[in-house]
Formats: structure tokens, sequence, C-alpha cells
């Protein structure tokens, strides 16, 4: 029988650094939801590590710490290249799972997972938070709420790489927009000497483009731009997403992580357009938690669009103060435990993860043959030779 207090035991599945500085906190934030039991690692020294860091058994055997520790969930958080092969292990093992992005490289990889959750009854969410971050929220819930009606045109400039990107363009679209080809052109160019913040280094770099246009069912259409350099380079500071909708628009503005969104309806009179002011509301008026975010339309037949923060705190002063990406973050994190505890599905899901993926491998695919556009689905084995 579902039981929608029950709290979720957790095993962290992997050592990579999301493990101790972000999973483990939002987990130990979360006591009325979850319990952290254990952590699993393919080498002594690091699980060992982490388990006295975060204060729980570890394990190098997952069937032994499945037996011994009984929990329900695995969040897998391990290096890049391992998402595919430990994300079937620990679905294999009978655990529900949180998986990293992408789901896997490959799209073979992320079939065998999900087929192995399937066969075994398990939930499967992906941490694909960017959709979920306080600012992107407002905006859906704007979307939901018709005031822009039928949304045409999305982009991702700058906002994301990869599957980020993506799925960011398809949430303004909606995620059950079905896209059916891609155009894609990926380039290199030199750029000038200077600081790589990630690398800590300085001198001459390239960055690598990509250029993405997806057709969607209907002839909506996404627009996709990427650098490998976005994220710390001087030479690219932009952070932008937008889309076009029947009845105005919406933009991100920003410089870096220093953003600002523009949102506008045609005004009364049909002659300008007018501005939707956005605030965020905290639980003090000097700061602390955040509580909401808050569109006032100035529209008198619906004058307020809210998202409220799901981990705002039941009493002030006393909850946790997230960044915008640990809420987006706790947000997969909740979505998982709500559907194990209900039996429901989780609000995204590894088929949009394996479609977000899917697009950012097309758009690749598509450079590799001189701009031809691709047809969707792609053939996984296509693709997997990426």
């Amino acid at each position: 029988m579902s039981d929608p207090k029950r709290k979720i035991r957790i095993a962290i599945i992997g050592t990579a650094k999301r493990s101790a500085y972000l999973y483990g906190p939002i987990l130990r934030a979360l006591p009325e939801e979850v319990e952290l039991v254990a952590v699993w690692g393919r080498s002594a020294e690091p699980a060992r590590a982490l388990g006295e860091l975060l204060g729980v058994p570890w394990y190098t055997e997952l069937d032994r710490l499945r037996r011994e520790m009984a929990p329900e969930i695995g969040i897998v958080s391990v290096a890049y290249g391992a998402n595919g092969a430990v994300g079937l292990a620990a679905a294999e093992a009978g655990l529900h799972l949180l998986l990293e992005t992408p789901i896997a490289h490959k799209l073979s990889e992320a079939d065998a997972i999900i087929a192995a959750a399937a066969q075994r009854g398990l939930k499967i969410e992906v941490a694909e938070q960017f959709h979920r971050r306080p600012l992107e929220q407002i905006k859906l819930a704007l979307i939901r709420a018709g005031l822009f009606g039928q949304v045409h045109t999305s982009f991702n400039d700058f906002a994301g790489h990869g599957y980020h990107g993506v799925s960011v363009l398809r949430s303004y679209l909606g995620f059950d927009a079905r896209p059916v080809q891609v155009l894609g052109l990926v380039r290199d160019y030199p750029l000038a000497a200077h600081w790589s913040r990630l690398a800590g280094t300085r001198g001459e770099r390239r960055e690598t483009q990509e250029h993405g246009l997806i057709e969607f069912e209907g002839g909506r259409l996404g627009h996709y731009l990427w650098t490998s350099v976005g994220y710390d380079s001087a030479a690219r500071w932009w952070r932008s997403s937008r889309f076009l909708a029947e009845r105005g628009m919406g933009i991100t503005v920003g410089v870096n992580l220093e953003v600002q969104e523009w949102l506008s309806l045609i005004a009364p009179g049909g002659e300008a357009p007018h501005f939707i002011t956005v605030e965020r509301r905290w639980e003090r008026n000097d700061g602390g938690a955040l509580v909401a975010m808050v569109a006032h339309t100035g529209l008198p037949e619906q004058p307020i669009v809210l998202w409220e923060n799901p981990f705002r705190p039941a009493v002030k002063g006393q909850g946790v103060q997230w960044h915008d990406d640990e809420i987006g973050v706790a947000g997969c994190l909740l979505s998982l435990v709500e559907a194990v505890r209900t039996g429901s599905e989780p609000s995204y899901g590894p088929q949009q993860a394996r479609l977000d993926q899917e697009l950012t491998l097309a758009i690749r695919l598509s450079s590799r043959a001189g701009g031809m556009p691709l047809s969707l689905p792609l053939d996984p084995s296509f693709s997997d030779a990426i």
C-alpha cells in the first residue's frame, strides 16, 4: 500500500565529487523525507572516506549493501563516463534510481537501464535540474497558466550544455512535444589567450561551437547554441534562454550567472509590449530562505502567478537556505521519492532524459554528415558511434 509520508532509505552509489558536496548535504537537510543509510564505491579507500565523511557504513559490494542496509533508492554519482555501466548495475541490484546526467552516453546503454528497471518494477528519475530552478519554474508556471498562448519557438543560447540546454528549450514547448528532425553544425575556432577558470590555466584556447535546429511535430522549432568555453571564459559571458509565443515572449538576459527575466505580453490596445514583474519572495525582509517566485502580470483577470519553493522552511529561520541549483537537484530527488511512495511516475523520468541525450547526439551526427537533417528517432547503433 502506498504511504505518502513514509521515510525512504537511500544509498549513494559512487564517490564522485557531487556525492560529498551536493547529495550528502541535501539528504541530511530532508530528515522527514529520506534517510541516508550507506554509500558504495568501486575502490575501498574512496568508499571509506565518503562513508566516514557522511557518517554511514560504506561498501564495495553492491549486493551486500542491498542485503544488509535495505535501501530503496540508489543515487548514482560516479565519474562522468561510468553513468551507464553503474546505473545498469544498480538497477539489476533492485534499486529505484536517481541517475546523474546524462542518463547514459550511449542510447543503447540508456535502453538497457530502462529495460532492467521496467522488468523489476523500479522507478527512475534523472537529475536534470536546469528546468527545475526557480527562475525556470516561474516561467513554466506562466506558460501553463495560458497567459502566453502556445509557444511556437524556443531557444537555448548558452543557458546550458548538451542535454541540459536541450531540456531547457524543450520545457518551454512542453515535454510532450515530439521532435521529428534535427539539423546540426559543430565547428572549432581559435580564441585569444585568456584564463580558464575551470582548468586554472592561461594561454591560447580553442572553442567548439554547437548549433542545432530541432523541428517538432506541428512545425514548432527549437534553436540550440552552446560553446565549450561557455562556463569559464571571459570571451563568452552570455547566458540566455528564450521563447516566442502566441501572445508574447520571454528572454533571459544575463552575464554569467547574473541573469534577469524579461517576460512580456501584448499590451491592451495591441501596440506595445506589457512587461511582467518577477519577484523573489524571501522568508525575511533581509533575506533568508527562498519562499516563492511571484509573477505580477498586471492583468486584472489573473494578476499573480505563484511558484512556491517546496523546500521553504516550515518555521521561519529553521530551514535550509539553498541556492537555485540545490533547489533544482532536490526537486529531482523529491520527484523520485514521491513516485516510490505512491507508485506514480516521476515528473521528468528516464524517457525524457533519453530524448534529451538523443537530440544532443543528433546535432553532432548531423554535423558529421555535412549538416544533413536527421529524422528521429535515431538508430541507437548509429548514435553509439559518437
